[in-house]
């Protein structure tokens, strides 16, 4: 049988420090990093790979989809870190949809979409 260990996406960065900072003070902590890469991580099962490369076309492109335990207090963050205006992005508060989950959307600075929820 085949298994998997883990499968990650890369997320292009059009301001490499900016996303950095972005991606921490989101919730995200940061592991290694090089000129050109960053690791992030949250929890055991949850990583992404920022990229310092950009190509507008891909990031508006891009949706990731976080399943978290305690959307409120995610979106508590989102606030308490003044994401909105610190990194110039655009959020949607938090509502519960119709496929059974109460999530919160937020584009990142480079344009990728973000939904991050916990189901209901």
């Amino acid at each position: 049988m085949l298994t998997s260990v883990q499968l990650k996406t890369f997320i292009p960065a059009k301001d490499y420090p900016l996303s950095q900072a972005f991606y921490t003070a989101l919730g995200f902590t940061p592991g290694w990093q090089s000129d050109e890469m960053s690791y992030f991580s949250n929890g055991e099962h949850c990583a992404f790979l920022l990229q310092n490369f950009y190509v507008e076309e891909q990031a508006d492109n891009s949706v990731m989809h976080l399943l978290v335990d305690d959307v409120e207090a995610w979106w508590a963050n989102v606030q308490k870190e003044n994401l909105t205006e610190r990194f110039g992005i655009r959020t949607i508060a938090p509502e519960d949809q119709p496929w059974g989950v109460r999530e919160f959307i937020l584009f990142d600075p480079s344009g990728v979409l973000w939904r991050i929820g916990q189901e209901i």
